[in-house]
């Protein structure tokens, strides 16, 4: 199968989507009005990488792939530029930032990769303000926009020198976390505090899973639906016994759901 000639095909049904004899539904749609979309279809991709499925895999990177389209066939419409366009800066960075591949020069590892890619980068945006920090969009995630952040400052040498440090950090911070709520929250700046505190702590996690290779994103994502899979099963053993869940007292809860945690 030709992969470019499928590209022009699906451009094709999407410009008829949204002409005149077209569907409403695509005809009305913007930028804007497709951002939810656009985030829906990534963690759909998401969804089905933890399942290890080429089926559904295959299936939602189609569905990704269309918001892109989708984008580039409004912008088209504005004369603003076209998918051949994204296609052609995409294919230029792509050999631009990769000189130890297209050119002659050497690196050694992925990490010396990784760094030569965001030296290249930051030559090419040295003519607006810059900052170490720059280039982490504000939309992203919150968990995933600390890790982006923290890894930026690494770079330049903010850092822990190992690992005991972002532990020693967990610990202070749930330290005042608990100081703050014994304190007692009394008003709005207190609550206001407590979160501070929270959030603090939540960002001196983050960093710890950098140290420990682990994308703090996509290991939240696995232990709730690992919650869920477990909280499914206890409300099945419940009815399985004819009993409501609500209505078991939280040790009898408890006794099943550690009889499911050795289970499952």
């Amino acid at each position: 199968m030709n992969s470019g000639r499928e590209l022009e095909r699906l451009e094709e049904i999407m410009r008829t989507l949204r002409s005149e004899r077209g569907c409403p539904w695509d005809r009305k749609q913007t930028h804007r009005s497709l951002r939810p979309y656009l985030l829906e279809e990534a963690y759909e991709v998401l969804e089905a990488l933890e399942e290890e499925s080429p089926a559904h895999l295959r299936e939602e990177l189609g569905d990704l792939l269309l918001q892109v389209v989708f984008h580039a066939q409004l912008a088209a419409e504005s004369g603003h530029f076209t998918l051949a366009d994204v296609l052609a800066d995409l294919n230029a960075k792509l050999i631009r930032r990769h000189p130890h591949v297209f050119d002659n020069q050497e690196v050694t590892g992925a990490e010396a990769a990784v760094a030569n890619w965001e030296a290249i980068k930051a030559r090419e945006k040295e003519t607006e303000p810059c900052s170490a920090l720059s280039g982490v969009p504000t939309t992203f995630p919150a968990l995933m926009r600390a890790e982006k952040v923290q890894a930026k400052a690494a770079r330049v040498g903010f850092d822990w020198p190992e690992v005991r440090g972002p532990l020693a950090k967990i610990k202070e911070e749930a330290e005042e976390l608990v100081a703050v709520w014994e304190a007692g929250v009394k008003s709005e700046a207190d609550q206001r505090r407590l979160e501070e505190e929270f959030g603090d702590l939540l960002f001196s996690l983050v960093n710890l899973a950098r140290f420990l290779k682990i994308r703090p994103e996509l290991a939240l994502l696995r232990s709730t639906e690992k919650f869920v899979r477990r909280f499914r099963c206890l409300e099945e053993r419940a009815a399985a016994r004819g009993q409501d869940l609500s209505a078991l007292t939280l040790e009898e809860m408890d006794q099943l759901w550690e009889e499911e945690k050795k289970r499952v």
